[in-house]
């Protein structure tokens, strides 16, 4: 990281702390996108969000884990298989973190990429996610959605 006062540049040190937790969180954030209907998906998406958690995109105001694991399918029905992955590592403080994705489909194809903005509740859960595409897919109209 380079300090913008002296231009000096120090390495990365691993989150501690609440960091830490909230880091912890979004690996299991990440794996929830990447998990099919069943036991394991309902376990990820209880610890990690709050029960009226918010999803804010393009396509439209999603809450609760119910209507994201929907929103997920339907996404999978579409396009078939498809897996996110973390671009760089996400940056966390005060609560929120920016999580920088990319949506590969079944042949390794980069589908889409975007950044989502995360807040966290006081026990370290999420409570709301604003989703911004960076790079959208081919063919995407961003006002089919109003």
């Amino acid at each position: 990281m380079t300090d913008a006062m002296t231009g000096t540049t120090t390495p990365m040190t691993p989150p501690t702390g609440e960091a830490a937790d909230e880091s912890a969180q979004l690996e299991r954030y990440t794996r929830f996108w990447n998990t099919g209907p069943g036991e394991e998906r309902d376990r990820l998406a209880s610890a990690v969000f709050t029960g009226e958690v918010e999803y804010r995109a393009l396509v439209g105001f999603l809450r609760g884990a119910a209507a994201l694991a929907d929103f997920r399918d339907q996404f999978v029905s579409h396009v078939g298989p498809a897996r996110v992955r973390r671009r760089e590592e996400p940056e966390v403080h005060h609560g929120r973190a920016r999580l920088r994705w990319e949506i590969l489909t079944g042949d390794g194809t980069s589908f889409a990429t975007g950044t989502d903005v995360i807040e966290f509740d006081e026990g370290g859960r999420i409570r709301a996610v604003s989703a911004f595409l960076d790079r959208a897919p081919e063919g995407f109209d961003p006002t089919a959605h109003d």
